[in-house]
C-alpha cells in the first residue's frame, strides 16, 4: 500500500507539472477525476503520458489506453504499478 502512496504522490507531480501548474500537486485528490475534474485537454494528456514514462522508467501502451484509466490519480497509478511489476 505504502508503494501505491508513492506512486500516487509523483503521479501527481508529474500532473501537475503537465496541467502548467494550474493546479498544484497537493491540491489533486487521488480520486479527482483528471479530464473531467481537472480539465486535462488531449495535449496535456500526451505530455503527462509521455512525463509518466520518463518519471517511471516505463513504457506505455498509447493504442489501448482508454480514458477510463485517466479516471482518476488512484486508477492510473495503479495502472504504473501493474506496468512495474513484470520489470521487477
Amino acid at each position: 500500500m505504502q508503494e501505491l502512496n508513492d506512486i500516487e504522490t509523483r503521479v501527481m507531480n508529474v500532473l501537475a507539472k503537465a496541467l502548467s501548474r494550474r493546479t498544484e500537486p497537493v491540491e489533486i485528490s487521488p480520486d479527482v477525476d483528471m479530464v473531467a475534474g481537472l480539465g486535462l485537454d488531449s495535449l496535456e494528456a500526451i505530455e503527462f503520458l509521455l512525463q509518466i514514462e520518463d518519471e517511471f522508467d516505463i513504457e506505455l501502451d498509447f493504442e489501448n489506453l482508454s480514458l477510463q484509466q485517466l479516471n482518476s490519480v488512484r486508477t492510473f497509478s495503479a495502472e504504473v504499478v501493474a506496468r512495474r511489476e513484470p520489470s521487477r
